[in-house]
C-alpha cells in the first residue's frame, strides 16, 4: 500500500492513474449506453476505432510529441498490421477455434510485423530531420500502400501462396483468397470488440507512460531537447531515436489489427496519406507529450463528424471551424493560466502531503 501511494504520487503515477481513470469511465459509460440502448448504431459501430485512433495517437505522441520527430507514415504501420493480422487469423481459424485468443494473437503478429517495418525503415530514415523526415516517411506511406494494391495471398490445403502484379498461382479446391490486389480482403470474420480495444488502450498506456517516465524515456527527451548535448554525456542518440521510433509503430500495428478485424472488407485505401494527417491532428490538438490530451482529441474527433451529421453540407465547415478554434485555445493565454493554476494546486498538495508525512 505504501508503494502504491509513493507511485501515486510521482509523476509518472499521476499521469498513469489519470490516463486510466479516463479511459475506465469512459468504457463503464459506454457499457452502460449501449446496454440500456441510448447510444445510436452509427456510434456503437465508431467504439472500436476509437480505441484503435486512441492507440494510434498516443503511439504517434511518442515520436512527435517525446521523440520531437516529425513522421507522416504512421498509416502505413497500420496498413501493415492490418493486413498481417487478417492473414494470421484466417490461417489460425482451425487452429485456435477461440476468437479472442485468436484476435490475441493477431494484435501481437501485427505489432511485430509492423515493428520490423519500423526498424528496415528508422535505421536509415533517422538520419534525417525536420522536413526531410516527414517527407521519406510520408513516402513509405506511400510505398506500403501501393505494395499491397499488387500483393495477391491465397491460402489452401498446401499452404500460403502469395505473388506480386498479379495473381500466379492456383488455389487446390477449397482454399481462399485472403488479400485479392487492389480489391484488398474481403469477407473477414469481425472479431474486434470494445472490450479487446479497451483491454489494448490500457496495455498501450501503462507501457508508453512507463516508458516515457523511465530513463529510457528521459534519454529519448534529453535528445529531443539538445542532441548534441546528448551526444556529449554519452547516451546514443540513433539507439533511443530507432527505439521510439520502433516502439511508436508497433503499437501503430497492433491498433491496425484492432482496426482492420473490426470490419468485413479492407481496401489499403483506408489507409493513405489522410489517415496519417488525421491522427497528427489528434497529436496536436491533444498537445504534444501530452498522452491524456491525445486520448480525449482522437475521442472527440472521431465522434464529432457523425454528430454533425444532423446539419446536412455544413458538416466539415463546422468541423473545420471547431478545430480552429479548438487550435487557437490550445496555443491561448487562457490555457497556460489554467495550466499553472493546476501546477500550482498540485504542488500545494505535494506540501501538505509531505509536511503531513513528517
Amino acid at each position: 500500500m505504501k508503494k502504491f501511494k509513493k507511485y501515486a504520487a510521482s509523476k509518472a503515477g499521476r499521469d498513469t492513474l489519470l490516463s486510466f481513470g479516463i479511459v475506465i469511465a469512459g468504457y463503464i459509460y459506454l457499457q452502460v449506453m449501449v446496454a440500456t440502448g441510448n447510444i445510436s448504431s452509427l456510434l456503437e459501430s465508431l467504439l472500436v476505432p476509437i480505441c484503435a485512433y486512441v492507440i494510434m495517437a498516443v503511439s504517434l505522441n511518442l515520436t512527435v510529441g517525446i521523440l520531437g520527430e516529425l513522421s507522416l507514415g504512421h498509416a502505413g504501420f497500420m496498413s501493415v498490421g492490418a493486413f498481417a493480422g487478417v492473414v494470421t487469423t484466417t490461417c489460425l481459424a482451425e487452429a485456435i477455434p477461440s476468437a479472442p485468443l485468436r484476435l490475441a494473437v493477431a494484435i501481437l503478429v501485427g505489432g511485430i510485423c509492423a515493428a520490423v517495418a519500423g526498424v528496415i525503415v528508422g535505421v536509415p530514415v533517422l538520419r534525417l530531420k525536420g522536413d526531410y523526415l516527414a517527407i521519406v516517411t510520408l513516402a513509405f506511406g506511400e510505398i506500403i500502400k501501393n505494395i499491397i494494391n499488387v500483393l495477391y495471398i491465397g491460402l489452401d490445403s498446401t499452404g500460403l501462396h502469395f505473388s506480386l502484379l498479379e495473381q500466379r498461382f492456383e488455389l487446390a479446391e477449397g482454399g481462399e483468397m485472403i488479400i485479392n490486389g487492389p480489391m484488398g480482403v474481403s469477407g473477414v470474420s469481425r472479431l474486434s470488440t470494445l472490450t479487446t480495444g479497451f483491454v489494448l488502450v490500457l496495455i498501450t498506456l501503462f507501457l508508453i507512460l512507463n516508458l516515457i517516465n523511465s530513463r529510457a524515456g528521459r534519454a529519448i527527451m534529453s535528445v529531443r531537447d539538445n542532441k548534441i548535448a546528448a551526444d556529449s554525456i554519452g547516451i546514443s542518440t540513433t539507439r533511443y531515436k530507432l527505439m521510439a521510433f520502433v516502439i511508436s509503430a508497433a503499437f501503430a500495428g497492433m491498433a491496425g489489427t484492432l482496426y482492420g478485424m473490426n470490419y468485413t472488407t479492407i481496401t489499403a485505401a483506408k489507409f493513405d496519406f489522410n489517415t496519417s494527417i488525421l491522427i497528427l491532428v489528434f497529436v496536436v490538438l491533444g498537445g504534444l507529450g501530452n498522452i491524456w490530451g491525445s486520448i480525449i482529441a482522437a475521442s472527440l474527433l472521431t465522434i464529432l463528424p457523425e454528430v454533425l451529421r444532423e446539419v446536412g453540407e455544413y458538416r466539415m465547415l463546422i468541423y473545420a471551424i471547431l478545430l480552429i478554434v479548438m487550435m487557437l485555445f490550445n496555443n491561448s493565454p487562457l490555457k497556460a493560466r489554467l495550466l499553472e493554476k493546476r501546477g500550482m494546486k498540485q504542488m500545494s498538495k505535494l506540501e501538505k502531503n509531505g509536511k503531513e508525512g513528517a
